[in-house]
């Protein structure tokens, strides 16, 4: 497969409630199907608490009627190799990254989903828009999980920012892009 067969990675990082997700959704958007249809909206949240619960409630409203929602916490690589619309919308890597570490896997075999994930959105075709935050930007956790969680979404944020094609910091609802 040539480069310009590849599917195309648009990342998106921000902090918490920055807008990053609205702006992927927008960018997603721009790839589907002119009917609006054309999108598959891969989500990584797990509802351990009411809280939660209503917050997928309020994301799964928000979105639009003619996208597909697959629900997938751990084995997003396949599910994302599954999908066969023009547009694939991951929210977010760093839920995912937090579900790999709570299912027991090792460091090393988080980063290596994250190659396997960026391999299957090269595969697939179309575009694959990945939101995440961003965590380095805080003060050093005082704790060695939170420090193993942020290192190690710094490290998946990395590679997937690398990988891409366009890269986007979203502040305060703005987009500064990045490449």
């Amino acid at each position: 497969m040539t480069r310009s067969e590849a599917g195309r990675i648009v990342f998106v990082t921000g902090g918490a409630r920055s807008g990053k997700s609205t702006f992927a959704e927008r960018r997603a958007a721009q790839e589907a199907a002119p009917d609006g249809g054309g999108v598959t909206y891969l989500a990584t949240a797990q509802a351990f608490d009411d809280e939660m619960t209503d917050r997928i409630a309020r994301h799964r409203a928000d979105r639009p009627a003619g996208w597909v929602t697959h629900e997938e916490p751990l084995a997003v690589p396949a599910a994302l190799r599954a999908v066969t619309t023009p547009a694939a919308l991951l929210d977010c890597l760093s839920l995912w990254v937090s579900n790999l570490m709570l299912a027991g896997h090792t460091d090393d075999a988080v980063l290596d989903a994250a190659d396997d994930l960026l391999r299957a959105a090269r595969e697939r075709g179309g575009v694959t828009v990945l939101v995440t935050n961003e965590v380095g930007f805080g003060i050093v956790p005082d704790n060695a999980l939170a420090r193993r969680y942020r290192d190690l979404l710094g490290w998946v944020n990395q590679r997937a920012a690398a990988a891409s094609d366009e890269a986007h910091l979203i502040v305060s609802g703005l987009p500064l892009r990045l490449k």
